[in-house]
């Protein structure tokens, strides 16, 4: 049986009063039986770490550089995550696609510096709308996560997988628990085909979890827990996707 896991992404999100009632509730409604992260803006780490001290709360990085170190001005290497105690980062968010036009290659070079500092990696893969009414879903996901497997290797099983489909972020559509389960499933086809850990490794949701759609979510045979969004930022919202998840 594979542990849930729940992550918390905070995106940029966050003050240092409000962060420290946001982890003081947690820890107050806690703990679960489940695997929990939060990944915060990087100024926050360390005092999250302080602050999850003695709690089973791991917490981790939004994003991480490519590269080792260097004349990368604004870049935080995985070498900076591993000596702050992050346990994960998270790669390839859909907003970094978006936004920072990252390509699927960059992602995996990212994953891969992630890993060789013992940082796991949260790979996110999910399509578009556009992307979805075409038709194109299963090739977008594979070609994305196809990139990683590529890079990584022997090395694959030791990642964490997120699908986010984009169409269903903060735009009051959402996908099906069966939606959500097919392109699950297709993921771990495709990984098993390049590791023998593929029925072990932790497939997360990340399209718009609530504690109202988790449950059920949860309960599908390809889905090991979520990525959140917004309802992580209320500790009672995502103390309920916890619950939901044990």
């Amino acid at each position: 049986m594979r542990k849930k896991l729940v992550v918390g992404n905070w995106k940029m999100h966050g003050t240092r009063a409000a962060n420290a009632v946001l982890l003081a509730g947690l820890k107050e409604l806690g703990p679960w039986n489940a695997q929990v992260a939060v990944c915060v803006p990087f100024p926050y780490i360390t005092e999250t770490a302080l602050a999850v001290t003695g709690t089973a709360v791991a917490y981790g990085a939004q994003d991480c550089s490519a590269h080792e170190q260097g004349a990368y001005t604004g870049e935080v290497s995985s070498a900076m995550l591993a000596d702050l105690g992050c346990r994960y980062a998270i790669v390839g968010h859909s907003e970094r696609r978006a936004y920072h036009h990252e390509s699927d290659q960059l992602v995996a070079d990212k994953a891969k510096a992630a890993l060789a500092h013992g940082v796991t990696p949260i790979v996110c893969v999910g399509e578009t709308l556009q992307e979805r009414e075409e038709g194109r879903t299963e090739e977008v996901v594979k070609r994305q996560l196809a990139a990683v497997i590529h890079t990584l290797s022997h090395c694959i099983g030791e990642i964490v997988v997120a699908y986010e489909p984009v169409w269903a972020i903060g735009t009051g559509k959402t996908a099906t628990p069966e939606q959500a389960q097919a392109v699950h499933a297709l993921l771990r086809q495709q990984l098993r085909a390049a590791t023998h850990k593929a029925d072990a490794m932790q497939i997360l949701y990340g399209g718009s979890v609530k504690p109202d759609n988790a449950a059920v979510l949860f309960q599908q045979p390809d889905i090991d827990g979520g990525l959140v969004g917004g309802a992580a930022l209320k500790a009672a919202d995502f103390a309920a996707i916890c619950r939901a998840a044990s």
